[in-house]
């Protein structure tokens, strides 16, 4: 009987076993489980969530699985719009380095694969440009590596075959690093926004 409840639940909600699925702070894993638990005289139904590359386990409530940001695999447009933003070019702010970072890493936890592309857009460096600092590298990696794991997982790829097809699609940006053209950006972007 608790397996049938168990079965209509994870249907509720949307979510089932064995599918992959997106949490924000940690990416992609799969739902091995959908468990009872009794927490304080109450019986929780929660998802059992694994992820293999990082070796964690996660227990999500059914109940909070939607407003915790879990969700489900892009479709493969979004992957498609991902990596169109990457061909972009880089959209840097001018503001102190701490503030842009707190800003890559929050859009890289919010579990949004166009978020994370910009910061692999933004962060980006090719081989003639200046190095960039380990924060700015860990970050990268960080985008990166969440990016890769979704496309991987939408397109049936494996983890290296994704990211060489970002890699393939950052090198299809205009030139980058060349100072006057983001100034010209910069200027463009002052343009639009005095004239809304």
């Amino acid at each position: 009987m608790a397996t049938q409840q168990q079965k209509k639940v994870a249907h509720k909600s949307g979510f089932k076993t064995g599918e992959f699925i997106v949490y924000p702070a940690h990416g992609v894993g799969q739902i091995v489980n959908i468990e009872s638990q009794e927490v304080a005289g109450h019986t929780l139904e929660l998802f059992v969530i694994d992820f293999q590359k990082d070796k964690m386990r996660l227990k999500v409530p059914v109940a909070k699985a939607t407003s915790s940001g879990m969700r489900k695999l892009s479709q493969e447009d979004s992957v498609e719009k991902a990596l169109k933003i990457v061909q972009g070019r880089a959209r840097v702010k001018r503001t102190m380095w701490s503030r842009r970072a707190q800003e890559y890493d929050a859009k890289i936890n919010s579990g949004d694969l166009i978020l994370i592309a910009e910061v692999v857009r933004d962060l980006y460096r090719a081989e003639n440009q200046p190095e960039q600092s380990y924060s700015e590298r860990q970050l990268f990696e960080a985008a990166l590596d969440r990016m890769a794991r979704e496309i991987a997982a939408v397109n049936g790829l494996s983890e290296t075959e994704a990211v060489r097809l970002i890699e393939m699609n950052l090198t299809k940006a205009p030139r980058r690093g060349s100072k006057s053209d983001a100034d010209a950006e910069d200027a463009e972007k002052d343009e639009t926004e005095q004239a809304a």
